[in-house]
């Protein structure tokens, strides 16, 4: 959740390229990124894998308006609508683009090829019927921002009382480097996004940067099993509300369409 999943680059410069904002081609270089190639296949109409751009026009001739982003983990199947064999599989790639206006998703499967040293990263979006309904336990950007800043609140007191909060040399290390990489030129989502969707997914990224912080640096002063228990029990709601923070950051522009706001 610290870095961009593909399904987050697809649905955001997919819904900038449905909206105008972008070209196909910088949609597509956008989405790529450093991977080799994406292609589709499964999708209607084709009778094999096609490239990324020819993709996207035809999911629109189809009646593709907007691209929602699903995150779902076990137990919590974050903006999956259905049916079994989509959500499955989504399920299993832990991420998902669910097509608004058209009955389609698309989920990736990676691999890599080539020599050690020399490994290029291909990518294969599954076209699958998906259910049109709404999303599972979305909530809208304003609901986001404040479970957000509760939840921070929340789980930063019950940690630095069990002393496995994100703090310490490592952890401020470790965010002064994701602020650096963050300050690169990166461009947080993608045209025709509003600021607000900018501030959600930027706190939720960081706020998912400090459960895993304190995920990954052992049990801290937490030397009984109800004090890990408890360390548990703060990061597992907190990091749940980051991730539901992320799909209403990239999902924002087709609730607002669906709104009428723009």
């Amino acid at each position: 959740m610290l870095s961009e999943s593909r399904s987050g680059r697809l649905a955001a410069w997919g819904n900038a390229l449905l909206a105008g904002f972008v070209s196909p081609d910088d949609a597509m270089l956008a989405v790529v990124g450093e991977d080799a190639v994406h292609r589709v296949e499964g999708l209607p109409g084709e009778s094999g894998p096609v490239g990324l751009t020819l993709a996207l026009g035809r999911l629109r001739t189809l009646g593709v308006t907007g691209l929602r982003l699903a995150l779902p983990v076990p137990g919590h199947p974050l903006g999956l609508s259905g049916p079994p064999e989509f959500n499955a599989r989504a399920l299993d790639a832990q991420e998902a683009v669910v097509c608004h206006g058209a009955g389609h998703g698309l989920v990736p499967e990676v691999s890599e090829a080539g020599p050690a040293g020399d490994v290029h990263v291909e990518v294969v979006w599954h076209c699958l019927p998906v259910r049109e309904a709404p999303p599972a336990d979305v909530p809208s950007l304003g609901e986001a921002e404040r479970e957000l800043a509760e939840a921070l609140r929340d789980a930063t007191a019950v940690l630095a009382r069990l002393d496995v909060a994100g703090s310490g040399p490592a952890a401020e290390a470790a965010i002064d480097a994701y602020r650096a990489r963050s300050e690169q030129g990166r461009e947080v989502l993608a045209p025709g996004y509003a600021p607000r969707a900018v501030r959600v997914l930027e706190l939720a990224q960081r706020v998912g940067l400090l459960v895993s912080l304190a995920q990954e640096n052992g049990h801290g002063g937490a030397v009984s099993s109800a004090e890990m228990a408890a360390r548990a029990e703060a990061l597992r709601p907190v990091e749940r509300t980051a991730r539901r923070a992320v799909v209403a950051a990239y999902n924002s522009v087709v609730e607002e369409r669906e709104r009428g706001v723009r």
